[in-house]
């Protein structure tokens, strides 16, 4: 063994440990990592940062952005919720939400299309009387299996294209993992449907927005005088809220107030004000095309780089607001800002915005231009709140996103555009057509995630350069000598399935790839099988909360422990070792 090969073999087990001890970020151990590998050489300097310029970091931040933008639409959400208040089985809404959120996941990232069904989840548990452990369980784990289709649903599947590319081959393509991710994600789906009553019954913490009382807020929507909008009744109406928003005043005939009753239609200038969250509002006024009443163009800043936003507030004690109406302090004219919502401190109130007397303690909801409204806030003297991610106002349209990562899917499909290529120009589409702002584009791609992948894949560089992988496969190979060619691609797979939940599943990749193509070239297999093998156990992380960013973001709202996972994962893992292998060896032989 070499002076490089044993460095290598340190820094490598050095990385692991931290890791697997949980006491420093997973991207601060990937930079400690890289900084040693450089000074000791094993890593040359000038490929130190090698990792960023990797087609995997702009598939991963590109498809992050588009996910964040179809999400924020409200359009993927409006739908399976319809589907959702047709079915009153526990068994069937789960089989139905892990169906959406796993075949999504093949052409959005998984933590994204986990992020864009989670709510719709909770809501669906809330009405079946339902614990939620019981739904977001295996939402995580079908996003998992689901990412597994296509080469950008799951961050493995990325890199072990990169894996290839390094061995001298070219990368694959987008569906060369349809033959073995689709089987396979169908069968996992129909086990999860009704494997849920492995999950030990919680309830979970609630979400910021669910923090909020979901009557106290008053907005006013006004109906368009156009034909698309909906002939409604104020049922219908609050039928379409989930019986979550409710008309507490209808205005029409100039300025004149009627309190309703639930069979009066809906026409159109009519002005409703609506008792609800705001998240749940967006969610109507997208189902509808209802305006928000107040949302009036605002004078663009000097600052024409600045995006609209909405913010919410506390009215605090001494706040100018107190004592004060939206109309007598001019709130558009003065301090360039639309009243979207208020909250009143003590109960709801059918009274109109404009002659809403502020009081200390209400909330309320202020869209405006991005440096104006912060410094508007100030001046006004309230507090914001949390940031709940409120996109009520905006005029996009999920479509154009979608639409757009369809194009993505058929230029990279049809083999004219590179995957990264086509997916970091949907992304900027996105942003130039406005489906997101700037802001949000930023916050929605993982950085932690990005830094760690950017600085592992040249650690996983040098140690393949280092002949420290040869040294591992050689091991390996010895001992798959003694069992067949399929058993060694089972032992691969199980092998990544087991490391998986002690790393990061990026990480995971990185080390075990090279290792598993030595092997195969030492036992005279192709190395396909065994990449595949790699990418399928890593992505396929259910036994703990911590190997995968989706099994984490479901623990606080689910409740769970870390011991709950095994209960559902170990079974879904065996079924994953047992039909995935032969699902593997079927697409790609071993000769």
């Amino acid at each position: 063994m070499t002076l490089h090969q044993t460095e290598a073999f340190l820094v490598i087990g050095a990385m692991l440990a931290l890791f697997m001890s949980g006491r420093l970020r997973f991207d601060l151990v990937a930079a400690l990592a890289l900084v040693v590998a450089v000074a000791l050489g094993v890593v040359p300097s000038a490929k130190a940062f090698s990792g960023f310029s990797n087609p995997v970091i702009i598939i991963i931040g590109s498809v992050l952005v588009v996910s964040r933008a179809i999400a924020a639409s409200n359009v993927l959400d409006v739908w399976i919720g319809a589907l959702l208040a047709r079915v009153k089985s526990p068994s069937l809404q789960i089989g139905i939400l892990t169906a959406a959120v796993g075949y999504l996941s093949a052409f959005i990232k998984n933590v994204g299309t986990l992020g864009i069904v989670m709510p719709v989840a909770i809501q669906a548990a809330r009405r079946s009387n339902q614990p939620r452990s019981a739904y977001l369980m295996p939402l995580a784990f079908g996003s998992l299996v689901g990412g597994t289709i296509t080469r950008i649903g799951t961050s493995p599947n990325l890199l072990i294209s990169s894996v290839r590319q390094q061995l001298g081959q070219p990368a694959y393509n987008l569906f060369d993992f349809v033959p073995v991710g689709l089987p396979l994600t169908t069968i996992a789906i129909v086990f999860l449907a009704f494997g849920w009553r492995l999950i030990p019954k919680r309830e979970g913490q609630k979400s910021a927005d669910e923090a909020f009382s979901i009557e106290a807020y008053s907005t006013e929507l006004r109906v368009p005088e156009t034909p698309a909008a909906p002939d409604l009744t104020v049922k219908g109406f609050e039928e379409l809220s989930e019986g979550e928003a409710s008309i507490a005043a209808i205005l029409r005939e100039g300025s004149r107030r009627y309190i309703p009753a639930e069979d009066w239609r809906v026409y159109p200038g009519d002005v409703l004000v609506v008792l609800g969250d705001p998240t749940v509002i967006d969610k109507v006024v997208s189902k509808t095309g209802y305006e928000i009443h107040g949302s009036k163009e605002l004078a663009q800043p000097e600052h024409r780089t600045d995006e609209m936003e909405v913010v919410e507030v506390i009215v605090t004690a001494d706040s100018m607001l107190v004592g004060q109406t939206p109309a007598s302090l001019e709130l558009r004219h003065r301090f360039g800002v639309n009243l979207f919502a208020v909250r009143q401190a003590s109960k709801a109130s059918v009274r109109r915005l404009r002659s809403h007397r502020f009081a200390a303690g209400d909330v309320v909801l202020l869209q405006g231009w991005g440096k104006n409204l912060a410094s508007s806030v100030d001046e006004l003297g309230v507090l914001p709140l949390a940031d709940r991610k409120l996109t009520l106002g905006r005029n996009a349209s999920g479509l154009i996103p979608i639409g757009l990562l369809a194009v993505a899917l058929l230029l990279v499909g049809l083999r004219l555009v590179d995957v990264e290529v086509a997916f970091f120009g949907c992304a900027a589409l996105t942003v130039l057509t406005r489906q997101i702002n700037f802001k949000e584009a930023y916050a929605a791609v993982e950085w932690p995630v990005i830094v760690m992948l950017a600085c592992l894949i040249p650690v996983g560089e040098g140690l393949k350069d280092t002949g420290a992988t040869a040294l591992i496969a050689n091991s390996l190979t010895h001992a798959a000598t003694h069992v067949p060619g399929y058993a060694a691609v089972g032992l691969v797979l199980l092998a990544a399935m087991l490391l998986t939940p002690l790393l990061h599943h990026a990480a995971a990749v990185i080390v075990l790839g090279p290792v598993a193509a030595a092997v195969a070239t030492n036992l005279g297999y192709r190395i396909d099988p065994f990449l595949m093998a790699v990418a399928l156990g890593c992505a396929c992380d259910f036994l703990t909360p911590i190997g995968h960013q989706n099994n984490t973001l479901v623990m606080g709202p689910g409740g769970y422990r870390f011991g709950d996972y095994w209960r559902l994962g170990l079974p879904l893992t065996i079924m994953v070792l047992f039909v995935g292998t032969p699902l593997i060896l079927h697409a790609w032989p071993l000769k």
